[in-house]
């Protein structure tokens, strides 16, 4: 009953929570366009520390900050001043920006919790054999599964069943690592369905297969992480079969036959996508986007109906607990309200209107806007910086930022193309870089360590990242850009 009344009042609040902020949403765009312009660098500050929170208060103060409340205490204390200040010192201005990203949120949240929920209720009996090559081919049908439902519905489709395979093996934090970096991140390159910055572009005009011509980028640097993991993963499985008592391979060779239960959810997964598409094409709206609720009452309904359609047994054999998404929800509240003084002033300084630490925006190339639309979508929400970099990069073309712009840019010529091209694969590509670099990297670390696995700190993973990553993206700057 607890987890009954946890879930109604959870999806309660996402119902409601876009008719109690639509007041901040209702006012002129336009009356934002200065904000950049003159937010201080201070402004930026709370974000840094909650950054450094994040990262450090695991190593310091683990056991209190394994307690959600306590991460909901550190993120909205260092919310608050950024509201004030937008709200106080900035008037309408900085209450429509604040909404805004608001309305990002809420739309975020909603997507990860229908996912979340919903694939929560999808049991896979038995278990596949935990050994390299199956861990390989697994990460490879996620690569491809994250086009068709998204990374994030990927990732929690798939993490539980490839944690419990490998539930005999005693070193696996490296599977779930390489897991956020291929079915969280790089897989979701094909369709705008894989990734919000391609969804983005695709509601500002780029056509929906525009984004099957990045199957080299996908091919490559894909192919590139699963034969690292494979040889990774054999090293390890070979120390482990040297260290351990009797066969490691004959251990995660056990299983029980394959059968999945709950296969209703996946009309109701079918449905949350449905209503992202048809929002993007404006079914039912003249061929405009919806208007802001409507697509998050429809996963919110269809969240709801899942979760009552469901067999309790298939979420108790799943582990499952709103602990991971309640986790990533507290945390990116803050991550979100906080990073707006820094999404501001980067969009001011993408369109040259101000200078940043005293460096004017410079940029020409398509491996500029690689490196640096991936650098700052691994720290701040790629979505918004995808379209930060799109529209500099229209700004070059000399086309007018308004209604389906990318569709006009594309088709100005293969140079236009090229620099989309670049902006799309920074965005969608790192982030992998960090933890919070993409929504699912937070809710896969979270669900591993339910189930016992210790997975690194901020810094740690950020270790992993630039060795195996940091090589992969210099070699796609000289290939391709």
């Amino acid at each position: 009953m607890t987890i009954l009344r946890r879930s109604a009042a959870l999806s309660s609040l996402l119902l409601v929570f876009p008719t109690l902020i639509t007041p901040l949403l209702a006012q002129d765009a336009h009356h934002a366009s200065n904000l950049g312009q003159q937010l201080s660098m201070v402004t930026v500050v709370p974000f840094a520390l909650l950054l450094l929170s994040i990262a450090i208060f695991p190593l310091v103060h683990g056991h209190w900050w394994e307690d959600n409340r306590n991460k909901a205490i550190v993120s909205l204390f260092l919310s608050l001043p950024i509201v004030l200040s937008l709200v106080l010192m900035w008037g309408s201005e900085g209450t429509m920006v604040l909404g805004e990203e608001l309305r990002e949120y809420t739309s975020f949240i909603m997507l990860l919790t229908s996912l979340f929920v919903i694939s929560g209720g999808i049991y896979i009996q038995g278990s596949l054999s935990g050994t390299p090559l199956v861990n390989t081919i697994f990460l490879a049908i996620g690569a491809v599964l994250a086009n068709i439902i998204g990374t994030t519905g990927a990732s929690v489709f798939l993490i539980r069943p490839l944690l419990r395979a490998n539930r005999p093996r005693q070193r696996k934090t490296h599977i779930v690592i390489f897991f956020i970096f291929v079915v969280s991140n790089c897989a979701g390159l094909l369709t705008p369905i894989g990734d919000p910055p391609l969804f983005l572009g695709f509601l500002k005009g780029v056509p929906f297969a525009w984004t099957l011509r990045l199957w080299p980028q996908w091919l490559l640097v894909n192919g590139i992480l699963l034969v690292v993991f494979n040889l990774w993963d054999q090293v390890v499985f070979n120390r482990e079969e040297k260290e351990r008592p009797g066969s490691q391979l004959e251990e995660v060779m056990q299983h029980e036959p394959f059968r999945m239960h709950g296969l209703h959810n996946f009309l109701f997964l079918g449905g949350v996508i449905a209503a992202v598409i048809a929002s993007g094409y404006g079914l039912g709206t003249g061929g405009e986007p919806w208007p802001f609720g409507w697509k998050e009452a429809a996963m919110a309904g269809l969240t709801i109906g899942a979760y009552f359609l469901t067999a309790e047994i298939n979420r108790t054999r799943n582990g499952f607990t709103f602990g991971p998404i309640i986790e990533v929800a507290v945390l990116f509240i803050g991550i979100f309200i906080t990073m707006t003084p820094a999404l501001q002033i980067l969009n001011a300084w993408g369109q040259g209107q101000r200078e940043v630490l005293g460096m004017a925006f410079d940029l020409s190339k398509p491996w500029h806007f690689f490196w640096t639309t991936g650098t700052l979508s691994s720290f701040l929400d790629n979505a918004p910086t995808y379209l930060t970099f799109s529209a500099t990069a229209a700004g070059l073309e000399h086309v007018p930022v308004t209604g389906r712009f990318l569709g006009v840019l594309l088709q100005q010529g293969p140079e236009a193309g090229r620099l989309l091209v670049a902006i799309s694969c920074g965005a969608v590509l790192m982030g992998a870089n960090t933890y919070i670099g993409n929504g699912p990297n937070f809710m896969v670390k979270a669900i591993a360590e339910e189930s016992g696995i210790k997975m690194p700190s901020f810094f740690h993973y950020m270790l992993y990242s630039t060795a195996v990553l940091l090589p992969i993206w210099v070699l796609v700057s000289f290939v391709f850009f």
